[in-house]
């Protein structure tokens, strides 16, 4: 079974369309279809319906997607455990950072290793922190830099390297910049605006708020904080934002007996081999802290 032909396939699954998936692997797409077909060929069964323009799995293709993955994941991590005998820092690093954990936290590390390894190359893919565990988890990627999970896959390795305090803020006119004796039943009376449902941090944030969390009123849901920052800051809520992140533009509400914290840092595969980039990247991130 050809390993260019998996990865073909994969890309295909995970887009739903041909196109898509040429635009991915920098193929035509005839050619996309030249290597699904060879690969049904093969298997002597269809892996997708072509319904349209979209492509859905057969079942033989679900089948066959589960198993993709471990394959090509362990076939990748062969290649680095070899790799790493040379101690040569190079080939491709392909790794996933979070869009805040990019703009705010990773510049310093990615400077240092590209002028530190001019052999080595860097494929940032910028993701969800939840889509970058994941990632990890499936053996795309070697590294993921992002908000830590609370509770993760026994797979995956978490690697804490910055704490992130979390302040509840809110824009200078909304009322709760200037009330006094603010407790969490206060929140209540007033919409939130807070990252998206099943975000790490949204659920940091709620389960410090554990109390009333039933009864918080989300107005707006975003996964950019940089939006949720502007929200508020117009006065549209009340949200919950890294202490990095506050400005002039946004009050502190201090309430008593909460604290909110995450935690930043590096997540791997348990049983996979970081290459000697995917190591030297990681040794660059902890002395950053």
């Amino acid at each position: 079974m050809d390993i260019s032909a998996l990865q073909t396939f994969l890309a295909v699954a995970e887009t739903g369309s041909f196109s898509a998936a040429a635009e991915r692997v920098f193929l035509t797409q005839p050619a996309i279809s030249k290597r699904v077909a060879a690969l049904e060929s093969e298997l002597g069964t269809p892996l997708f319906d072509r319904i349209g323009r979209r492509v859905q799995l057969t079942e033989a293709g679900r089948a066959l997607q589960e198993r993709a993955h471990g394959i090509l994941a362990e076939i990748e991590d062969a290649r680095r455990a070899i790799s790493r005998l040379s101690g040569a820092v190079r080939g491709t690093l392909r790794m996933a950072a979070s869009h805040h954990i990019g703009l705010h936290r990773l510049p310093p590390a990615l400077k240092q290793f590209h002028d530190t390894y001019p052999d080595a190359r860097l494929d940032i893919r910028f993701l969800d922190s939840e889509s970058g565990c994941q990632a990890v988890e499936q053996g795309e990627l070697e590294l993921a830099v992002v908000t830590l999970p609370s509770h993760a896959s026994a797979q995956l390795q978490l690697i804490p390297v910055w704490p992130d305090p979390i302040d509840i803020v809110v824009g200078r006119s909304h009322p709760l910049a200037t009330e006094s004796g603010v407790t969490a039943l206060t929140l209540l009376n007033y919409p939130a605006i807070l990252p998206g449902p099943g975000t790490y941090t949204r659920e940091i944030v709620l389960s410090a708020l554990e109390p009333v969390r039933e009864g918080i009123q989300i107005g707006m849901s975003t996964n950019y904080l940089e939006v949720l920052k502007m929200l508020a800051s117009v006065g549209l809520g009340w949200s919950a934002l890294p202490r990095t992140l506050i400005d002039d533009s946004l009050s502190v509400v201090q309430i008593r007996n909460i604290a909110i914290q995450r935690e930043l840092g590096v997540v791997i595969h348990r049983s996979r081999t970081l290459s000697n980039a995917g190591q030297a990247m990681l040794d660059i991130i902890q002395c950053e802290n």
